[in-house]
């Protein structure tokens, strides 16, 4: 069985305690109830607890909470919220004793990873704190491979985050033994004659109208476009509903990698063409690939990234392998010319695009404004040999439009 569910918690022993993603309406609706139930403090007379004993607790949140009593000492009571499976010390004043609710099964699951032996027998701390940083509150994929020997036991499980089994993952940074590491592979490091590459990104028909973002301008004429994924997805034809189900898969998996960023090796082949992770400015790591190295002392490489069509000059600090799974998303910007228009031949703005002089820097920005967070629209002339498109404002009209009318640009018939 496959389901998808949330993290609630990673016990000191590394249990992995679960709320599938099917279980949250009814956790909710019991929640609420819990609330109206039980308002203010806890049991303020003295009562004798016992281990095992169900209860409520109002946690620091002021939530009230499903529980049991795991140890008593003193005033203070160890409690495990059963719905989420964490323990904590809580004084006795934040405590309520109660058989309601025992009827209901606790809503979070206990798992423990299949065939994956942590070292030393155990779960050492650290392996468990990396655990709860990397997974906690997180939505994940579980693949359940065991049933537990008693209804209270722990479920074996392959867990899959970002499209990454967590066994490999933690053998790979050597917390674990992991008998099942098919997919270890897939934290990449790219050696010897492997040459891997992006795949492109499938387009619509010639004469189909589709959705688009403009993500990055080179000149008025040359854009990277991507296919927008908001709107009705009814509307949709196949590739576009297909493009939005690979951005949405692709940006999860991304956040994972932005996660464990730190545990990929930096890059030491540095092959024209070659993808790659790289840090942009906003301190995030998006898909990229290498052109050239514009410097040697300190080596500065130029990379693109695929998914925007943006540039960047970055020291191979900036500069991670990439894992193999996220080769299997196709590259989300797409380079086209737009057709209709081509720069004035009396323009009279001395300001240039230095690599693109044909076009007045004037002309640039103001090709940015009519693009730049609209809702535009774009139909495919030519895809040989290169993609060309003619695209819409969200007015309906050619973008390019505006540039004649300025005086930036004239029609190219």
């Amino acid at each position: 069985k496959v389901f998808q569910a949330i993290v609630s918690c990673i016990g000191g022993d590394g249990t992995i305690y679960i709320i599938p993603k099917s279980f949250e309406t009814a956790l909710n609706k019991l929640m609420a109830e819990i609330q109206n139930t039980f308002k203010g403090l806890g049991l303020l007379i003295p009562y004798c607890w016992k281990k095992g004993e169900a209860c409520v607790v109002r946690g620091s949140d002021t939530v009230w909470y499903r529980a049991k009593i795991v140890e008593v000492s003193g005033s203070t009571l160890q409690v495990q919220y059963i719905d989420r499976g964490y323990i904590e010390s809580i004084p006795q004043c934040h405590l309520y004793p109660t058989t309601f609710y025992t009827g209901i099964p606790p809503f979070c699951i206990p798992c423990q990873l299949y065939k994956t032996l942590p070292i030393g027998n155990f779960w050492q701390q650290d392996a468990v704190d990396y655990l709860q940083e990397l997974l906690k509150n997180e939505e994940v994929e579980i693949h359940v491979e065991e049933l537990p020997d008693n209804p209270w036991g722990k479920l074996s499980i392959s867990l899959y985050f970002g499209g990454m089994s967590l066994s490999s993952f933690m053998a790979y940074q050597k917390y674990c033994v992991a008998e099942d590491c098919q997919d270890i592979q897939k934290l990449g490091v790219f050696e010897g004659d492997l040459s891997p590459s992006y795949l492109l990104q499938p387009l619509p028909f010639p004469g189909e109208t589709f959705p688009v973002t403009v993500t990055h301008l080179v000149s008025p004429k040359e854009v990277y476009i991507c296919l927008d994924s908001s709107g009705n997805l009814t509307k949709r034809s196949g590739t576009e509903r297909a493009a939005s189900h690979d951005s949405e898969s692709l940006n999860k998996a991304l956040k994972w990698c932005n996660k464990i960023v730190k545990t990929l090796p930096h890059l030491t082949n540095f092959k024209k063409e070659l993808p790659c992770l790289a840090e942009y400015v906003d301190g995030l790591w998006y898909r990229a690939k290498l052109l050239s190295i514009t410097q040697l002392v300190p080596v500065q490489i130029l990379v693109q990234f695929v998914d925007y069509g943006t540039y960047l000059v970055a020291p191979t600090s900036r500069l991670r392998h990439i894992p193999c799974h996220l080769l299997k998303y196709p590259v989300q910007a797409v380079r086209v010319l737009l057709a209709g228009f081509k720069p004035a031949s009396d323009d009279k703005n001395v300001e240039r695009i230095p690599y693109s002089p044909e076009w007045s820097l004037k002309a640039l920005w103001t090709m940015v404004d009519c693009v730049e967070g609209k809702r535009l629209s774009a139909s495919i002339l030519t895809v040989s040999p290169e993609v060309t498109i003619s695209l819409y404002g969200d007015d309906k009209n050619l973008v390019h439009l505006k540039l004649i009318e300025m005086g930036l640009a004239e029609l190219d018939e």
